[in-house]
């Protein structure tokens, strides 16, 4: 016999398990129902992700600060640490922010309603009872103003329901960019969320240079875009940004000549004048008949277009991403 165990407590045991019963649904979210909390949990989550910038060695694209859907929540992976190894997980089941050191050493404390500063300091007093040293710079990256995190009291909501909410929809994302990541043979990110921009992107390469970024996001030096940008590339991804219930988007860098307003699949996708991307709202997708396929095709085209402007040699770097089954055949 095998035991099934439901995570979460309250209102959120509930909210989890309507959802477990209906997989195909993806949860409604409207910014101006949680952007409070959202903007809360985006400082939250860069002090985790600078932790793991303190630790981890540079990979090209800074791909190693950044975090990833776990079956809970959102986690840095392992990060290297005297000999051994060490994570810390947002747990958005059951409400907690977990640290394990692969010694056996571990701490945890309750997520809930609370100051980014005395977030800051539970992290502090959290590292120090695993015994890895903390030493992140306390200025939030690509954000103004940009409250030192041991100052920020602003910032203090927490909305379990629409945090939870939140990562269901991320993990609706990371499956379908999962399953797009498959079907590029070159250079391709993993499907991580970074912390800085607070959205969930991967982004496909190829070998040449790209001109110099030129720099500009609001606290975040120029350099640390150079070294995100500097090759060519077609990003997509989803930010719970914008208008309505947030956004997928995509673009390429440098976006080559033409690639701005041609039509794209589905009807409703557009080329963003503000954002100098494509997007989709996240509403139309949810209201779609068959989510997963209408942010497919989104991904798709845009991909297609960028790389047949940029002229990829796309019969060598396109791939089937079912083709294991094939294969097994």
């Amino acid at each position: 016999m095998i035991d099934v165990i439901v995570y979460g407590t309250d209102s959120t045991e509930k909210n989890f398990m309507t959802t477990s019963m209906t997989p195909s649904s993806w949860p409604e979210l409207r910014i101006d129902e949680w952007e409070d909390t959202r903007d809360t949990l985006h400082m939250w989550t860069q002090i985790i992700g600078k932790i793991r910038m303190q630790y981890a060695p540079l990979v090209n694209h800074w791909w190693q600060v950044t975090l990833y859907v776990s079956p809970v929540g959102l986690t840095t992976s392992s990060i290297p640490f005297g000999g051994d190894v060490f994570d810390i997980e947002f747990d958005f089941i059951n409400h907690e922010l977990n640290f394990r050191r692969s010694n056996g050493l571990h701490a945890k404390f309750a997520l809930e309603a609370m100051a980014v500063a005395d977030f800051y300091a539970k992290v502090q007093q959290s590292m120090a009872d695993i015994n890895v040293p903390m030493d992140i710079s306390v200025i939030p990256n690509e954000v103004d103003p940009a409250i030192p995190f041991p100052e920020d009291t602003v910032h203090k909501s927490y909305d379990k329901d629409a945090v939870h909410r939140f990562w269901l929809q991320l993990s609706k994302v990371h499956i379908v960019l999962d399953s797009f990541r498959a079907g590029f043979l070159g250079k391709v990110s993993p499907v991580h969320f970074f912390w800085g921009s607070f959205d969930m992107a991967c982004t496909r390469f190829v070998d040449e240079l790209a001109p110099e970024h030129p720099g500009g996001v609001p606290n975040c030096a120029d350099w640390v875009m150079v070294e995100g940008y500097s090759h060519h590339l077609s990003s997509a991804g989803f930010w719970p940004g914008g208008e309505g219930e947030g956004m997928f988007y995509s673009y390429a860098y440098p976006a080559p000549d033409g690639y701005p307003r041609q039509k794209i699949e589905p009807a409703e996708a557009y080329y963003s004048e503000e954002l100098y991307e494509y997007v989709l709202p996240y509403e139309a997708v949810r209201k779609s008949d068959n989510p997963e396929e209408t942010v497919r095709q989104f991904f798709e085209s845009t991909y297609a277009l960028a790389a047949d402007l940029d002229g990829w040699d796309r019969e060598k770097l396109d791939a089937d991403p079912h083709r294991l089954t094939t294969y097994m055949n």
